[in-house]
């Protein structure tokens, strides 16, 4: 079963967060994730451990229920398996390898594309038998094109902007005055920084490329680059990259800090936002507002970020990928992009291209797309996706225009809609109560009691089984020693 990155409440997987990190199991990816399941009336409930990066069992096969006893010898071979599989140099190496890579002469400076790997004079010979490329100064400057994107769908997959995209956010950054960016999986804005601004103690923008990609290290110093894991704010090289990224939070002389997020579509909303909150917070330190912020994510995620950041407001904005067969303008794509910008920075201050398509709403006072026609009954430009939507007198609010209200629902809906009265009303998964939802259900705890007593129950049943008892005296024994305890949980 594929457990390791499902949405918070989608498919009946909630995630739960801790603080406990030294307790926390770790995969080859770092600290793994807690997850309980969700079903109907508190039903289920075992917790268990399982990837934090990958939504794949055959990507990173790490499973372990929150109450199992793992034997030393297991423990040991894990900690091997997640040495084995981390990149073959480490971050400092990497720039040591980079010097001596830039001063080979023009004809020696190969590129391994099958192990996606600069190559140092002594080492073409080990690669004879592989797809080697000569590799040019430009190519060292933009590593994104040189190196193959990671397109699993369901671990890090890796969509790059286009160059329209890039260049409108570093525009945007300039235009607010921001001189330190710090890129959450954003490489190409990275490069594009340090092409258009390159290093020096006058530099005017600096920025700093947090990545699960470790193969950028191979491009960048020790200051510019971090192997990073989004979901679980985890550092590979440890103290050594979060005092990287402590110094670089530190604004000095008039600096501004600013951070740009673009984590996997497939991400898990909950632990990203802890993530993002973390580092929000080391900035903190050293001012007293929020932390400017720009989180790159699909419009359908908008009222599950608001719920982490209500601070953030979503502009009009698309977002277009090089790679991505639909995110992108052109005959592959769709006509507008589903990928828009989530910010506390004020949203009459980010100007939207208007040959692009873009105008400004003096009402609502922000950017928005040409088809978003403010509804004077709304007061606000309603559209989500890029198309106009039109308002229901009934339900009092705008609508996307394929929909049409129902009078059976009582709603408006898609016009082949499974058609149901009661749809929506059931209220909370734990209690079935309609006034609330699982999360703010005041009887939780108590059936997390009774979700502890039942796994009790059914491992008991087993042991009894293994014994060798029958399967009816078995039920019979066990089903009358924990009955009156499962009974007073349910009743409380």
């Amino acid at each position: 079963m594929d457990t390791a990155g499902l949405e918070d409440s989608c498919l009946g997987y909630e995630v739960i967060l801790t603080d406990d990190d030294a307790s926390t199991p770790c995969c080859p990816h770092g600290p793994t994730l807690l997850f309980e399941k969700v079903a109907k009336r508190g039903e289920g409930g075992r917790r268990f451990y399982a990837c934090s990066a990958c939504r794949d069992r055959k990507d990173c096969n790490f499973f372990q229920w929150e109450d199992e006893k793992v034997s030393e010898a297991r423990k040991l071979a894990r900690e091997l398996e997640n040495k084995r599989r981390q990149p073959p140099f480490s971050q400092q190496q990497y720039s040591a390898r980079f010097q001596q890579f830039i001063a080979l002469p023009p004809d020696e400076k190969k590129f391994c594309q099958d192990c996606q790997l600069l190559l140092l004079a002594e080492e073409t010979g080990a690669h004879a038998a592989h797809v080697c490329i000569p590799v040019a100064a430009a190519q060292l400057r933009r590593p994104s094109r040189l190196l193959c994107p990671l397109d699993n769908k369901k671990s890090n997959a890796q969509y790059l902007f286009t160059e329209r995209t890039t260049r409108f956010l570093l525009g945007t950054l300039v235009a607010l005055r921001f001189n330190k960016v710090l890129c959450v999986g954003t490489p190409r804005l990275h490069e594009l920084i340090k092409l258009e601004y390159p290093s020096g103690e006058a530099r005017p923008m600096k920025s700093l490329l947090l990545d699960i990609d470790f193969r950028y290290a191979q491009f960048y110093g020790q200051d510019e680059f971090c192997h990073y894991n989004m979901f679980n704010h985890h550092f590979f090289d440890s103290e050594a990259s979060i005092a990287v990224l402590q110094a670089f939070l530190r604004e000095s002389n008039g600096q501004k800090v600013v951070m740009v997020a673009d984590p996997p579509f497939g991400g898990l909303v909950k632990p990203l936002a802890n993530s993002f909150s973390r580092i929000a917070q080391a900035w903190t330190k050293h001012s007293n507002v929020n932390m400017p912020m720009i989180w790159i994510f699909p419009y359908f995620f908008e009222a599950r970020i608001l719920d982490c950041f209500p601070c953030l407001t979503m502009l009009d904005y698309q977002v277009d990928y090089d790679n991505h067969s639909l995110y992108k303008h052109g005959k592959t794509g769709r006509k507008q992009s589903p990928v828009r910008l989530f910010t506390n920075i004020t949203a009459a201050e980010i100007v939207l291209p208007e040959e692009e398509g873009y105008r400004f709403c003096a009402i609502c006072e922000r950017f928005v797309w040409s088809l978003n026609k403010h509804c004077t009954k709304c007061n606000v430009c309603p559209s989500k996706d890029g198309r106009q939507w039109k308002h229901c007198s009934v339900c009092e609010r705008c609508v996307k225009p394929s929909w049409q209200h129902c009078q059976s629902c009582g709603r408006c809906a898609l016009p082949d809609h499974p058609c149901d009265q009661h749809q929506g009303e059931e209220g909370c998964y734990n209690c079935a109560s309609p006034g609330h939802k699982r999360k703010a259900c005041p009887r939780k705890h108590i059936s997390r009691q009774v979700q502890m007593k039942c796994s009790h129950f059914a491992s008991c049943y087993r042991k009894k089984k293994k014994i060798g008892r029958t399967k009816d005296m078995g039920k019979k024994n066990v089903s009358l020693f924990h009955f009156p305890l499962c009974l007073v949980a349910l009743t409380v």
